[in-house]
C-alpha cells in the first residue's frame, strides 16, 4: 500500500518578525524543516510532497533534494487549500501521512503509530492534552468517539475549555481524501479552507476518526515566535545530553551544551559548559573536553584533553587527534590536522591541513600549515611555516626529534634533517642537515651616537 507524505511548509512566520522563511530558521544547527523531512525520510514512504508558499524560492534552493517533489500554494487561503496542492503528486490508493513542516521534533516512532492508527481505512488524527491549549484547534468528542475538530477563533468558549488539541498532523485514506478535499468550503471567521473539517465528513460517512497521541509534548510543539524557538532548543539540547549521560558521560551542566550533528562518545568521557559539537565529533574513552570549545568533525582518541576555548573545526578533510594528546587552552585547529598519539599543541598554536607525530609539541604562539612533522619535534614559540608563495601551496618537512627556535620561519618546500636544531630567529629556505645545528640571522650591531627622531613642535 502505497505512502504518500505531505509536508505543509507555507506559512509566513509574522511573530518571527524575520525576512527568512519561517521553516528555514535553525534547531540544533539545521532548518525546521530538514528536521521534519529527516523524520519523513525513515518512513519508507513512495513520495515525500512539500507545499511551499512565503520564500517558496528560497525554502526550495535551501532544500531541495533528490527525489523531493515541491508544490506551491499561491496564494494562502487555509491548510485545506495548501493540501488541494498537493493532490496530483498522491498515489490514487493507500495511506497520506500530513506533517507540519514547523513542527521539527516530531519522532519517526510518532509518525509510524499515526500511519499504523489509519491503516489505509480510518482517519487518525495526532492529538494531545495541553496545560494551556490557547491557539490549538479543539477535538470534539461524543462520548469517546471523535466527532470534529473546532479551530481556536471559532471554538465557544465551552468548547475552549477542551485540552485535547489536534496537532496539524493527521494519517488519512487517499482515496477518501481526495473526495473531502474536493467538497471543502471557506464558511467561516477566517474565509478559509480548513483541512480540518473533513473530520465531520468522515463522521457522516462513517468512516472512522480514531487519535493517537505522541510520547511527550515537546515532539508535537510548532515554532512561531524566536522564544518557541529558542524553547525547543532547549527542549533538543537537553534530551541529547539525557541520552548521552545515560551511556555514561558526565556533563559539567548539561543545560549549557549543544550538539549541531552527531556526537559519539565511549566511556568516561568529560565535557564543561558551553561546549558546541557541530558535523560528527567522535570522542573516545576518558577524553576531557574543557569550557567553551567548539569541535566540528573531528575524531579525539583515548584519554586526549581539549583545554578550555579550543576551536577545532574539520570542515570536509576532518581532524584527527591521537590518544593521550593535550590541545589547548585557546588552540586552532583545521581541517586536514592530525595529531598522533600525546602531541601538545598549546595555546594560540594553529595547525592547518599538517601531520604530527607521537610526542610532538608546539607548546605556544605558532602556526603549522601544510607540514609534516616527526616524532618528539620541539616547535617553538613563534615560529610559523611559510607554505604559500602567493599561488600555490607547499609542503614543511621536519624529521624527528628536531628542536625549532623561537620566532622561525621555515619557506617550503623545506626539509628539517632528523635530530637538527634550527637557532632563534632564523629564517630557513633551504633544506638543513641532521644532527647539526642551523642559523640564518644578521651580524648584531650597535651603533654609538644614535638618537631617536623627536616629533617637531
Amino acid at each position: 500500500m502505497a505512502l504518500d507524505i505531505v509536508i505543509m511548509a507555507v506559512g509566513k512566520g509574522t511573530r518571527m518578525k524575520s525576512a527568512r522563511p519561517k521553516v528555514l530558521h535553525q534547531i540544533a544547527g539545521r532548518g525546521l524543516l530538514q528536521h521534519v523531512l529527516q523524520t519523513a525520510s525513515m518512513l519508507a514512504a513512495d513520495r515525500i510532497i512539500t507545499i511551499i508558499g512565503h520564500g517558496a524560492d528560497e525554502v526550495e534552493q535551501a532544500i531541495g533534494a533528490p527525489g523531493l517533489r515541491f508544490v506551491r500554494q499561491m496564494p494562502q487561503l487555509g491548510t485545506g487549500h495548501a493540501v488541494q496542492q498537493a493532490l496530483p503528486e498522491l498515489h490514487g490508493e493507500g495511506t497520506t501521512l500530513i506533517l507540519s513542516g514547523d513542527v521539527p521534533l516530531l519522532e519517526a516512532k510518532t509518525a509510524t503509530a499515526l500511519v499504523d492508527s489509519c491503516g489505509g481505512q480510518r482517519l487518525a488524527l495526532l492529538t494531545i492534552d495541553l496545560p494551556d491549549p490557547t491557539g490549538y484547534g479543539r477535538i470534539l468528542r461524543d462520548g469517546h468517539a471523535v466527532q470534529g475538530i473546532v479551530e481556536h477563533k471559532d471554538a465557544t468558549p465551552t468548547q475552549r475549555q477542551i485540552r485535547e488539541i489536534y496537532t496539524g498532523m493527521m494519517a488519512a485514506p487517499t482515496a477518501h481524501l481526495r473526495r473531502w478535499l474536493t467538497r471543502l468550503t471557506n464558511d467561516n471567521a477566517q474565509g478559509e479552507y480548513y483541512l480540518t473539517d473533513i473530520v465531520a465528513m468522515a463522521v457522516a460517512e462513517g468512516v472512522p476518526v480514531v487519535a493517537a497521541q505522541p510520547a511527550s509534548e515537546t515532539e508535537v510543539l510548532g515554532v512561531n515566535s524566536p522564544a518557541q524557538l529558542a524553547d525547543l532548543e532547549r527542549r533538543y539540547q537537553r534530551a541529547r545530553a539525557e541520552v548521552l549521560m545515560e551511556s555514561g558521560v558526565r556533563f559539567a551542566d548539561p543545560a549549557r551544551f549543544d550538539v549541531r550533528g552527531e556526537l559519539l562518545c565511549g566511556r568516561d568521557v568529560d565535557i564543561d559548559v558551553n561546549c558546541i559539537f557541530e558535523g560528527r565529533v567522535e570522542l573516545a574513552d576518558g577524553v576531557q573536553v574543557g569550557a567553551n570549545c567548539v569541535i566540528r568533525n573531528a575524531v579525539i582518541g583515548t584519554n586526549a584533553a581539549i583545554l578550555p576555548f579550543t576551536h577545532i573545526d574539520g570542515e570536509k578533510l576532518g581532524v584527527k587527534i591521537g590518544a593521550g594528546s593535550l590541545v589547548g587552552p585557546f588552540a586552532r585547529l583545521r581541517p586536514g590536522a592530525n595529531l598522533g598519539e600525546e602531541v601538545h599543541i598549546g595555546n594560540f598554536v594553529e595547525v592547518k591541513n599538517s601531520t604530527l607525530a607521537k610526542g610532538a609539541k608546539a607548546n605556544h604562539l605558532a602556526y603549522l600549515g601544510d607540514a609534516t612533522v616527526g616524532e618528539r619535534v620541539n616547535y617553538g614559540a613563534g615560529s610559523i611555516t611559510a607554505n604559500y608563495d602567493g599561488a600555490n601551496k607547499h609542503r614543511t618537512v621536519i624529521g624527528n626529534d628536531v628542536h625549532v627556535g623561537s620566532n622561525c620561519v621555515l619557506v617550503a618546500p623545506v626539509t628539517l634533517g632528523a635530530g637538527g636544531t634550527i637557532g632563534a630567529g632564523s629564517t630557513i629556505a633551504k633544506d638543513t642537515p641532521a644532527e647539526q645545528l642551523t642559523v640564518v640571522r644578521a651580524k648584531q650591531v650597535s651603533l654609538s651616537g644614535w638618537r631617536r627622531p623627536v616629533k617637531k613642535k
